[in-house]
């Protein structure tokens, strides 16, 4: 693994589509690389992730979207939710293209995320239960815990019976909990 420095390029109204279609070739990487292209974790649009979905994190409000730049380069991109009163921020989408995996360039964003808001108290993040990249990825790279899994026994916050969301029902929460000084509290 390289020694990849990365910067955090906030995303512009010019480069929004590529943002997301870039985005959903990431997730569906991961999914047709556990399950093949009979997944049937994809929706009508044959999509990991929908659309609108990305749409939503990149308009509430309370978030930021960067482009993730290296060597010149768009490499990836994430989207946070932060929180200013309650200093408990999200980290609601991160990818990187698959042809850069490996590289190092997921975790050199990651610490440009926590150099961004070093304010935060816990961070928080979701992944589905198939992407075992992103299950080693936070927990084994970057500090997070497994807090809560989503399935059809455990309904998740937004969910008023577990199956009837529109992603993957089986869910991990993630939540790393920060040291006051802003370091990470393993």
């Amino acid at each position: 693994m390289e020694n990849i420095k990365v910067m955090l390029v906030p995303l512009s109204a010019d480069y929004r589509e590529q943002f997301i279609l870039d985005n959903q070739r990431a997730f569906k990487y991961g999914a047709l690389e556990e399950f093949g292209k009979r997944d049937e974790h994809l929706d009508g649009d044959g999509e990991i992730i929908s659309r609108r979905t990305i749409e939503e994190c990149i308009d509430d409000p309370a978030s930021e979207a960067y482009r993730i730049v290296a060597e010149g380069r768009t490499v990836g991109g994430t989207v946070i939710s932060i929180d200013r009163e309650t200093c408990r921020n999200h980290l609601e989408l991160l990818f990187v293209s698959p042809q850069e995996h490996g590289k190092g360039i997921g975790y050199a964003a990651w610490q440009a995320i926590e150099a961004l808001h070093p304010e935060t108290k816990v961070w928080e993040t979701f992944t589905p239960y198939f992407e075992k990249r992103n299950i080693h990825f936070y927990i084994n790279k970057c500090g997070f815990c497994a807090a809560e899994f989503f399935c059809d026994f455990h309904a998740g916050p937004d969910e008023p019976d577990a199956g009837e969301s529109e992603g993957p029902s089986e869910m991990f929460r993630f939540i790393k909990v920060m040291e006051p000084s802003g370091g990470s509290g393993n």
